[in-house]
């Protein structure tokens, strides 16, 4: 049974034992144990996010630059990767409050979860606009990271990490090596912190079945449709993109992309996916000069669902919770899900959920507990995920091979290309 899986029926066990004993009477004492089982559990997610976010973001853009210092073609790739990202935030800053708006929380069913979640409050108020603007650049990163004040230590490491690409290459790898090594031992804690997931998961759920009742089960599934609502907006412009972009027909992209998508769906796994995308990259006239570059590329750096799917996690907490929504706030929130995208990259859905939403909820003053129930059941989202980044890497491949079938290949693009092959 896969750890998803695990947290997955440890979810369904822990709410349903919480409606028995809520049944039954002993409830109370139930979530007396219960719940500070569960709050651990969150304290340990949440302990290694700030060594974690800021390790992943040098490394992410040490890659990006490397990439982009490449060859043409990867560079206009890593263009168009930044303008999706940042398009697809932008998007889902307005798509997914107009969801919300369209089809509501179900006002019982949202009591309910905010019942079975009393400790939870906003982290903070987003300051006003100047303030805001003034705010950002941290007089001291240590107490920004101490305060989780993620937009200005985030525009902290942003600077350090642009610093360290201009340094010369012995430096260079010295510091990227050393960030490699705390993040490689930040993802060992929490595969640690996961491994004891079921528990911690059980004894939230616990805590929210005694208290929501099956109301609650309403609640999660409202929320898995409306993120995934989101990355399905991707997933249906990926079409277009290709078939624009790209000068493909939907149809025939869509055949091409067929295969890829069914493993996508299966595997969750962009990775797996490649040898599928390939070929349907081969169907729709991409030369493999082309996508032997662009398709490594976009599996290593590009998650084009990320920002907007991880923001419509944040916006939903927000409205669960009675967080203002302004536009300072979803501004901070799309700013903070397209820079952390960088950094999620190669790693499990169950990490990069907490450690590239985390930094988004504090930057907009959302609270971050539910985030610990919400990955339990990120299997669902994952798969739309997936669906979108697979076909929109493939969409980007074709539009950026379409625009360069004309331009002769730089030496820097066959060397790159050779050495994939």
């Amino acid at each position: 049974m896969s750890q998803a899986t695990r947290i997955l029926v440890a979810l369904i066990a822990g709410m349903a034992l919480g409606i028995v004993a809520a049944g039954q009477g002993f409830a109370p004492i139930g979530i007396l144990i219960a719940q500070p089982i569960g709050a651990a559990w969150l304290n340990g997610l949440q302990m290694t996010i700030v060594p974690l976010v800021v390790s992943l973001l040098v490394i992410g853009i040490a890659a990006t630059a490397d990439a982009a210092r490449a060859g043409q073609l990867a560079t206009r790739a890593m263009i168009l990767f930044m303008v999706l990202l940042w398009s697809g935030a932008i998007m889902s800053a307005f798509v997914t409050p107009l969801l919300l708006s369209a089809w509501p929380i179900d006002p019982s069913a949202g009591a309910a979860l905010r019942a079975s979640l009393p400790d939870v409050k906003a982290i903070g108020d987003v300051p006003p606009f100047g303030d805001f603007l003034a705010a950002i650049v941290p007089s001291n990163p240590v107490t920004a990271a101490a305060n989780n004040a993620f937009l200005p230590l985030i525009v902290f490491t942003l600077t350090f990490s642009f610093a360290i690409t201009r340094l010369a290459k012995e430096q260079r790898d010295l510091l990227v090596g050393f960030f490699r090594a705390v993040a490689d031992a930040m993802i060992v804690v929490i595969g640690w912190v996961l491994w004891l997931g079921p528990i911690g998961v059980f004894a939230l759920a616990f805590v929210v079945g005694a208290k929501a009742g099956t109301e609650a089960f309403g609640a999660l599934l409202h929320y898995v449709l409306i993120v995934a609502s989101v990355g399905a907006v991707l997933w249906i412009a990926s079409f277009f993109l290709g078939a624009i972009g790209g000068r493909v027909s939907i149809i025939r992209f869509a055949r091409a992309t067929a295969s890829a998508q069914a493993v996508a769906i299966s595997t969750q796994s962009s990775l797996v996916s490649l040898p599928a995308m390939l070929r349907g990259a081969e169907q729709i006239g991409v030369h493999t000069q082309h996508s032997g570059i662009i398709l490594p590329l976009a599996v290593a750096i590009f998650r084009a669902t990320g920002p907007a799917m991880n923001l419509a996690v944040a916006i939903y907490i927000a409205t669960l919770f009675g967080v203002p929504l302004t536009w300072q706030s979803l501004a901070a929130g799309v700013a903070m899900a397209s820079i952390t995208t960088l950094g999620a990259v190669s790693l499990p859905g169950s990490i990069t959920f907490i450690s590239s939403i985390a930094p988004i909820a504090a930057a907009m003053g959302v609270p971050i507990a539910p985030l610990g129930l919400l990955v339990a059941i990120e299997t669902f989202p994952d798969i739309m995920r997936t669906l979108g980044n697979v076909t929109m890497d493939l969409a980007v491949t074709a539009t950026l091979s379409a625009r360069t079938a004309s331009a002769p290949m730089s030496p820097e693009d066959l060397l790159i290309e050779g050495q994939i092959a």
